[in-house]
């Protein structure tokens, strides 16, 4: 548990140098952390989880209308089992949320990942969801902007070392998620074992988890995963292959799996601070002692590569998650089996 807020008042203090090294180095090993201080308002944080649980009250064709098979930019409602992790259905349905903006036009030689710009799409049946979500969005912005710079201290950078890719408006994206609960008397579902969403790591910089109490977030330690339960008043904090690949490894992006609840549906709402979709990564030149310890930056997976500008590495995970999507706006990027 580490806690953001002496940071946040002070980053040249001696306890914020404190924090920027025990964040760091927990990174370093586990790539998962609980913070605290991060100074989002409980009040919005309630709002957010009132709205989401009204949406996902709503009949199925309330959620359907803003359904994300009509959104170029993969945004809005994806139903029940059409994300896909490691090429298997998601026991989940989610609202896919990133920054509003104008239906872009794109030239016939822009980059590919420029068609996953636009404007979102929001429940008419839940008008207070907009406001809320907004209001959390830049409340999570701020926070995440300081532990980018406490994670720069913690690497022997200069604070404003990430600055620059995620300058002007970042990429960030909000996945409000319902896990139902998986019944024993669900067919074909094992309750202990169901996939409320695989394994896997994220895509971008870093991703704070607000969960509630039901439970089922796992994250791997070692061979095994182990649970991350709630803790009130905390986030859970992990990191993207971005980062990952810029520090050639010695900070990780830990794979982590849902497990489908058995006794009560789980919502979780997930913020992912993302660099702009231009933005390269530059390596960082880590001081000595953590380079010796950085065991390099690609995914052991060689059919899985991080690339280096984060549009294209964006473009590569929405592809594969949704591939109903893709094949309805994007045949020309789906490769045939």
């Amino acid at each position: 548990m580490l806690d953001l807020a002496a940071f946040a008042t002070d980053p040249d203090s001696p306890e914020a140098r404190e924090f920027a090294e025990a964040l760091t180095a927990a990174c370093h090993e586990i790539g998962f952390v609980y913070l605290t201080g991060h100074g989002v308002d409980a009040e919005v944080e309630a709002r957010v989880f009132s709205a989401a649980e009204k949406f996902f009250a709503l009949p199925e064709a309330d959620r359907l209308a803003i359904v994300n098979t009509r959104s170029p930019h993969f945004r809005g409602y994806t139903r029940l089992g059409h994300e896909h992790t490691n090429g298997v259905s998601d026991r989940r349905d989610q609202i896919d949320i990133g920054p509003e903006r104008d239906e872009p036009v794109v030239d016939e030689d822009a980059p590919r990942w420029m068609r996953l710009r636009g404007p979102n799409q929001w429940p008419p049946a839940v008008p207070e969801m907009q406001p809320a979500v907004a209001t959390w969005m830049a409340q999570m912005e701020r926070a995440a902007r300081l532990v980018l710079r406490a994670l720069a201290i913690g690497l022997g950078q200069p604070a404003d070392r990430f600055d620059g890719v995620v300058a002007g408006d970042p990429e960030v994206l909000v996945k409000i998620i319902r896990y139902p609960a998986a019944s024993a008397a669900d067919p074909g579902v094992e309750a202990s074992a169901a996939q409320g969403v695989g394994a896997h790591h994220d895509s971008g910089l870093l991703t704070f988890i607000m969960q509630d109490s039901v439970g089922g977030l796992q994250v791997l330690r070692g061979d095994s995963f182990v649970d991350a339960p709630w803790v009130p008043g905390a986030y859970i904090l992990n990191l993207g292959e971005m980062l990952q690949l810029a520090t050639n490894g010695y900070l990780r992006a830990t794979k982590h799996r849902v497990v489908s609840p058995r006794n009560a549906q789980r919502i979780s709402v997930a913020y992912f601070f993302n660099p702009a979709m231009e933005a390269t990564l530059v390596p960082v030149e880590l001081p000595p002692a953590l380079a010796a310890l950085a065991p390099g930056g690609q995914n052991a997976n060689p059919d899985d590569p991080v690339l280096s500008t984060y549009g294209d590495n964006w473009l590569k995970f929405r592809i594969r998650s949704h591939p109903d999507v893709a094949a309805i706006h994007h045949p020309d990027l789906v490769i045939s089996p």
